[in-house]
């Protein structure tokens, strides 16, 4: 079983750090860190739905849909982050100096 998202799910995960949730292991990953004592019937569905999704019980995309609503619940959910200037590679040679 292919357990990539066909698209990322973007959740701010704290002030300025954005986590790119690609998988499905990246969604379980995301769940089981969330802090004991903010987890609710929300985090306890979303994270049932991504283990029956491991298991190949549910579709891969409702694990996706899951975590997004999660997200949205939670008001972490971000849009796909837009390209900074320092993550496209420089055309003129990236940086080396001839000798």
């Amino acid at each position: 079983m292919n357990a990539n998202f066909k698209r990322p799910v973007y959740l701010k995960e704290r002030e300025g750090l954005i986590c790119e949730i690609f998988s499905l292991a990246d969604a379980i990953d995301f769940l089981e860190s969330w802090p004991e004592k903010d987890r609710d019937l929300v985090h306890e569905a979303t994270l049932k739905t991504c283990y029956m999704a491991h298991d190949g019980h549910k579709p891969l995309e409702v694990a996706r849909d899951a975590i997004r609503a999660f997200g949205n619940k939670k008001g972490i959910l971000m849009k796909q982050p837009a390209v900074q200037a320092w993550m496209i590679k420089s055309p003129t040679g990236g940086g080396r100096v001839s000798a």
